[in-house]
Parts: C-alpha cells; sequence; structure tokens
C-alpha cells in the first residue's frame, strides 16, 4: 500500500496478478496520477463482470502480469481535460469505449476501430506507470484521449448502464450488420440465453423482429426471454420446432462450437449466421464448407465494435428502459471490498452478471 501524501487523493484499485497465483486478485491503494491533456478521471459507480474477466482469473485467457481488470461500468465524471466543447461536467453519469484508438490508421479509417493499429483495451491491459488506472475494478479510472464517451440519461439506472458498454454494444453491432429489410417476416435463432442473447432478443424485438428466437440449454435462464420479446427453445430441441430450411438468420452467442452444425441445417438458402461468442481457442467448428457453399450463406464475425455502435446502445436504452425487465440482469451486487466473494458467485454462473459498487 501507498502511504497518503497531504493532499494527494487516493484510489483503491484491483491487480490481477496470475491465474496461477493464490490469491490472483490483489487489492492496492495508490495515489491518483494528475491529469494529461485529453484525459478523464472518473469514478467507477458501477462495474459488472464480464465471462472474459472470468476466463482471465481461470487461466483461460493470456494476460500480461500486473494487469487491471474490469470493463463494463458506468462511470461519474469527476475531472477532465478535454475542454468545453466536449461538453463533460462533473457529476455527469457516462459509459465508454472500450477501446481507446488514434483514429487516424488503416483499420479506424474503414471502420474497424476496434482494430486500430495502437488498441489500447481497458479492462484487459498490462498495468504501467504511464497507465496505472485502466480497469474498472476500482474505485477511479483514467480515460485517455481517443476513448469515446456518451452520457447516460437520469432514467436510466446505473445496473442498467453498467453493461451497456460491452455486451450490449457488441450485440448492437452484430445486429446492424445485416439487413433489416421486411425484419417483420424474418426469422431469427439466437444461440445462447446469457447477456448477450438478451440484449441481442430486446435489440432484434424493439427493431421490429417479431419472430425472435432464443435456445439455451438452461431452463431457467430462457424463462426471462419472454419479458424480453423471444420466444424461449430447449437447446437440442430445434429440430422438433424448425424444419430445414426455416431460419433467417442465427447469431451464435453461446460460445460453444458444437452447435454451428445444427444452425447451418436450418438456415435458408442465402441466410446469414453471426457468430459472437466463440472467441476463444476451443472454437473448431465440424461444419464442411459444401453446407456453406450449397446454401449461398454468408458468414460474420464480430468482435467489439465501433463508436456509432455505442451511441446506438445508449440511445436504445434511453428508449426502453421501461419496456424491457434490464435490471433483473444484474443478479447479485457487492461492495469492490468484497471482491473476492462477488468473483466467487459470478463463476457459479447462476446470474446473468454480478456487480461491485464504489461504496466511498
Amino acid at each position: 500500500m501507498s502511504v497518503k501524501k497531504e493532499g494527494e487523493p487516493l484510489c483503491h484499485r484491483l491487480v490481477f496478478v496470475g491465474a496461477d497465483r493464490s490469491p490472483s486478485l490483489l487489492a492496492e491503494t495508490i495515489h491518483i496520477p494528475e491529469l494529461k491533456v485529453g484525459e478523464i478521471l472518473a469514478k467507477v459507480r458501477l462495474a459488472t463482470i464480464c465471462s472474459s474477466d472470468l476466463h482471465t482469473i481461470l487461466g483461460r485467457r493470456c494476460s500480461l502480469i500486473p494487469s487491471a481488470l474490469g470493463h463494463e461500468a458506468v462511470l461519474e465524471v469527476l475531472a477532465h481535460k478535454r475542454g468545453r466543447e466536449s461538453g463533460l461536467q462533473v457529476g455527469q453519469r457516462i459509459t465508454f469505449s472500450v477501446a481507446d484508438v488514434c483514429a487516424n490508421c488503416d483499420r479506424c479509417r474503414v471502420g474497424l476501430p476496434q482494430k486500430c493499429r495502437s488498441l489500447f483495451k481497458y479492462g484487459h491491459s498490462q498495468i504501467t506507470s504511464e497507465r496505472p488506472l485502466s480497469g474498472c475494478y476500482a474505485t477511479h479510472i483514467i480515460l485517455h484521449p481517443g476513448t469515446n464517451v456518451y452520457s447516460i440519461p437520469d432514467h436510466v439506472s446505473d445496473k442498467m448502464a453498467a453493461p451497456i458498454n460491452c455486451s450490449l454494444a457488441t450485440m448492437v453491432n452484430a445486429i446492424l450488420s445485416f439487413s433489416h429489410q421486411n425484419a417483420d417476416k424474418k426469422a431469427v435463432l439466437l444461440q445462447g440465453a446469457g447477456l448477450l442473447g438478451v440484449y441481442g432478443c430486446a435489440f432484434l424485438h424493439h427493431t421490429g423482429f417479431r419472430k425472435v428466437f432464443v435456445s439455451d440449454v438452461d431452463e431457467y435462464r430462457l424463462r426471462s426471454i419472454p419479458s424480453f420479446g423471444g420466444i424461449p427453445v430447449i437447446a437440442g430441441g430445434e429440430s422438433t420446432l424448425f424444419k430445414e430450411n426455416e431460419l433467417d438468420i442465427v447469431i451464435e452467442v453461446c460460445g460453444v462450437s458444437g452447435i454451428i452444425q445444427s444452425g447451418i441445417q436450418l438456415l435458408k438458402p442465402g441466410g446469414t449466421y453471426v457468430l459472437v461468442g466463440l472467441v476463444h481457442p476451443d472454437s473448431y467448428m465440424n461444419i464442411t464448407a459444401e453446407s456453406i457453399i450449397r446454401k449461398c450463406l454468408t458468414i460474420k464475425g464480430i468482435h467489439n465494435y465501433a463508436p456509432e455502435h455505442l451511441q446506438r446502445a445508449v440511445e436504445f436504452m434511453s428508449a426502453v428502459a421501461r419496456k424491457y425487465p434490464f435490471e433483473q440482469l444484474i443478479g447479485a451486487v457487492y461492495p469492490l471490498a468484497e471482491f473476492e466473494t462477488a468473483f466467487e458467485k459470478a463463476k457459479t454462473g447462476k446470474f446473468r452478471r454480478v456487480a461491485m459498487e464504489n461504496t466511498t
């Protein structure tokens, strides 16, 4: 722990020191550094535990040590050096892009800023002297000049707002990647009823799709799907509900590669398969190129999002905050000081999200 110097503000943060260490997360207290031009100092009001953070802690995802975890969160502006033209005000609640980008490289210019050549990702990067506060499992975070931020409307609660900048923005990107013409006549299947599946279900329903099916092996998870405008389906029973060549779009959001073959069988000729959840090494798919070619299928891979998707996600949440029970998606909330309990609860998989709140 740092020794407090008179007048210097302090921050409490969690530091990931390796999946092979016990404990793998350590609590530290550090001094908050002075802001540089373009930076924002924010209080982390509420942070949710994403499955990618659990993969890191369990050793399923590589991370440079020591690293700051946590990227799904709602923040409160404490200070900034972005000038008056930014419109930022102290006390304002904001969400932020998980990617800090240059906006000038060839990838940024073609609409893939999440693949920026100088990409920095919050909650997934090594702690350095230049970036000491880059994770949301802390009382404070510093956002850098290439990070897009958006204001959270007053009627959107912290629970609703925290996952917007990861799960919801990613699903907005996935759904906007295919055409919405005649949406009310198209049938869509979301493979997975986790947070991605629920957000995708609500966004599709709100956008005009009337045949939105959601499959999962967990019957308990499926119970809430009708509240978000979807039709629940027990995974493995799709063939009894659908005929081959019946679905227009299938979106994979469960991370299980074994379901891809059945998804292809259900797609109509000319259909679209969107892959979102299979972002891990154990993702080999037992399919043939012939099954794709003969049906003239389009397969899209979606990873993260661009700023416009985050903006659209905020607008969506603002418009439907009272229409769907989004607060229920956060199953348990713990003070940051009880992080060990929070992570153990998240590991059980009982809740779509477990959250940690800043009580300081």
